[in-house]
């Protein structure tokens, strides 16, 4: 059973669902699940509630001491179903998903000694393997020995449609304009950003699920997954 431990890194773009899948897929092969967007969303939380960014602009310095006092765990909540995130045991799953959140979380992510502290984090947690990790770098970075690497892209115009139905239905009020100049601006940071930017590994495998259902997604998945398993088992 010891050949059946695989790490399944998920990066993409932004607004591409890598979560969604990232989560389903997990539940089905009974397999941990790792948000690593979801700790440099926390990172960005505590940046603007101690008012170390202003207008637009990160004070690295506090963020980077700020590091020492940030303590992140994720829980799966049987009543809601949901993998929750937590800072220092407090539960922020609807707070780091604010759009003053997603605009900032970019810049803040492209820190140097940030990226490394989370990675650091990410590593920890993926030493026993049977993981799903879904994010920017986890198949470049994090861990370049995953056994399956998926790479998520979609249309621009489906990602903020997408983006835009989540917000509305969380009850913020927000335009799609202000969606697709957040979605442009995270794309173009990170794909340029000096540390760790994003981009398509090798040996990943690319799914374009512009026209794709999640039940369709899914199982296209975890025939992929499961191809993998069966070959490490021989």
């Amino acid at each position: 059973m010891q050949n059946k431990k695989i790490i399944i890194a998920i990066d993409g773009f932004s607004s591409c669902g890598k979560s969604t899948l990232a989560k389903s897929l997990a539940c089905e092969l009974g397999y941990a699940y790792i948000d690593s967007g979801a700790m440099y969303r926390v990172v960005t939380l505590v940046a603007l509630q101690n008012n170390w960014i202003s207008n637009g602009i990160s004070d690295k310095e506090k963020i980077i001491k700020g590091l020492e006092n940030i303590s992140i765990s994720f829980k799966f909540i049987r009543e809601t179903e949901k993998n929750t995130t937590f800072l220092n045991g407090k539960n922020v799953e609807e707070q780091i998903r604010m759009l003053d959140v997603s605009n900032n979380v970019s810049p803040i992510s492209a820190i140097k000694e940030v990226r490394q502290e989370m990675v650091k984090f990410q590593r920890q947690m993926g030493e026993e393997k049977r993981i799903v990790m879904d994010g920017r770098d986890i198949g470049t970075v994090v861990f370049p020995q995953a056994e399956l690497k998926i790479f998520m892209t979609a249309s621009p115009e489906i990602r903020a449609q997408r983006r835009f139905d989540e917000l509305i239905g969380k009850g913020q009020k927000v335009s799609m304009e202000e969606v697709i100049k957040n979605i442009n601006e995270r794309d173009f940071i990170d794909q340029n950003r000096k540390e760790s930017p994003l981009r398509k590994a090798d040996d990943a495998i690319v799914l374009d699920n512009s026209n794709y259902t999640l039940e369709g997604q899914l199982e296209w998945a975890l025939q992929k997954a499961r191809e993998v398993i069966e070959a490490n088992e021989n």
